[in-house]
């Protein structure tokens, strides 16, 4: 027996066994993990073979094939012509000799994250463990270390939950290109081959686009899935866009019921963050790439972006977001029941560039003040005001939104209401208008039994009133280039 007929052996027997069967009526009964409402924030690092040219971005190693592509300009004059120097000929220069994961999870849990995504395998085929099904992995290739059981050990010091990122359904086409032009990609290829289906181009956004991938490629991606799973127990995966492709339906369907009653024997509830609607709604947790949602949803989501606007991985041109910005994408996600998770990309030596650790220094020290109106925090009756509503769906997050200092978002948490200010007003002076409604003209005074009004990390004198118009916080002096919460306490 094979190593992938070992696995879609297991397959099959974990969906018989199990209370979950591969059809979404049965996965609609799953439930997000408990601790995902608890930790609001998560870490995601793209690192893989294109960090070592980390030019442009984690797409180099498509783009450095393509004709016409910037990527392939820049390859052939730093490195030579495709055919001589493909991108599996960086493999050897990847050695990770810097990596330490003990330290990665320590800056990302003083960042305050809960929980942590290192993407398992990219498009580009690479597979960041120790697998039995490719040659073509970190443990054996490269740094010649399972980087992946590395991460979960670390994860399990660091007390963060640990979850994996599989971008492997895009490989089926994501190499093609570099048979349009003289490379090291070239027929015959056969399957174990690194570069192995290199299909067409495909219409990205079209889910019945042609050649669709065969049994034989879907089998694979099972497989190595499976493989994910028994191996690492990842409390959540992730999936990339492709995945909603129709041939992955029956193939998506056992997996998913594979994970959540591999999840029951573990004794916790597991789930699958999928994007547009690769999966039934219900069935696992909705993704927003690079974007996010403008209302307040009854269920728990997430977005995803990036501490850099042009990359998911480490370049050498990275543009970064100022962290302000960063924590505004948390406090507005949050308000509206979902979740960020940050990528950052590390370097190709496995260290973390200063630009990253800025920014989750900042990150951290903002979670440290604020986190109880983050972590464990519900929506309140209304996620928002104020004139910035921001954009509706993926990829909307390309510019700072403008917030104002009357942009408030709102949570709850031990029957406490938190305001959160997206920018600080440079006199002090708060007015939140969502709290009109709690004064009684007739009594003059506020309704809702306001027992106290503070702001989080300021230690001066607090100032309040509640009118027809506002709750009036008046916090002399305070100064933040980052977004305040006041705290509303009940009696």
């Amino acid at each position: 027996m094979t190593a992938e007929e070992k696995y879609l052996e297991r397959v099959e027997k974990g969906i018989a066994d199990g209370p979950f069967s591969d059809d979404w009526s049965s996965l609609s009964r799953m439930r997000t993990p408990a601790w995902f409402d608890e930790h609001r924030l998560g870490i995601f690092t793209h690192w893989g073979i294109y960090s070592v040219p980390a030019h442009a971005n984690e797409w180099y190693s498509r783009n450095m094939y393509r004709l016409g592509d910037e990527a392939l300009e820049y390859h052939t004059k730093a490195y030579g012509s495709p055919k001589d120097f493909g991108y599996k000929d960086f493999i050897p220069e990847f050695t990770a000799k810097r990596f330490d994961a003990d330290e990665w999870l320590e800056l990302f849990r003083e960042a305050g994250a809960g929980y942590y995504f290192p993407v398992a395998e990219h498009h580009d085929g690479f597979q960041m463990y120790d697998s039995e099904l490719s040659d073509w992995c970190a443990a054996k290739m490269g740094p010649k270390r399972d980087v992946l059981a590395e991460l979960k050990s670390a994860c399990e010091k660091a007390n963060l939950h640990f979850c994996a990122s599989s971008h492997r359904a895009e490989h089926w086409f994501f190499m093609g290109v570099g048979k349009e032009i003289e490379s090291d990609i070239h027929e015959p290829l056969k399957k174990g081959d690194f570069y192995w289906p290199s299909m067409p181009d495909v219409n990205f956004e079209d889910r019945c686009s042609v050649p669709a991938p065969t049994a034989e490629y879907l089998n694979d991606w099972l497989a190595r899935t499976a493989e994910i799973i028994e191996k690492y127990q990842p409390e959540l995966l992730y999936f990339d866009w492709w995945i909603h492709h129709e041939a992955f339906i029956p193939y998506l369907k056992k997996l998913a019921a594979f994970y959540y009653n591999r999840g029951a024997v573990w004794g916790r509830d597991v789930s699958i963050c999928y994007k547009q609607d690769a999966m039934a709604f219900g069935t696992g947790i909705f993704e927003v790439e690079r974007g996010g949602l403008v209302e307040q949803k009854a269920f728990r989501w997430q977005t995803d972006t990036a501490a850099a606007r042009n990359s998911w991985c480490y370049t050498d041109s990275l543009i970064y977001k100022p962290a302000r910005e960063i924590i505004g994408n948390l406090v507005d996600a949050v308000s509206r029941n979902g979740n960020l998770l940050l990528n950052i990309g590390p370097r190709a030596d496995g260290t973390i560039a200063e630009g990253d650790r800025q920014i989750l220094k900042e990150l951290g020290a903002w979670m440290r003040v604020n986190k109880e109106a983050i972590d464990g925090s519900r929506p309140w009756r209304i996620s928002s005001e104020g004139p910035t509503c921001g954009k509706e769906g993926q990829f909307t997050d390309t510019e700072e939104p403008p917030f104002t200092s009357e942009d408030y978002r709102f949570t709850t948490r031990d029957g406490n209401v938190y305001a959160i200010c997206m920018k600080c007003p440079a006199n002090g002076e708060f007015s939140v208008k969502s709290f009109r409604d709690s004064f009684d003209p007739a009594r003059r005074k506020a309704h809702m039994l306001i027992d106290k009004v503070d702001v989080l990390g300021y230690n001066g004198r607090i100032d309040w009133k509640v009118d027809e118009e506002a709750l009036h916080v008046s916090a002399p002096g305070i100064s933040s280039d980052h977004p305040v919460t006041i705290r509303v306490k009940v009696r």
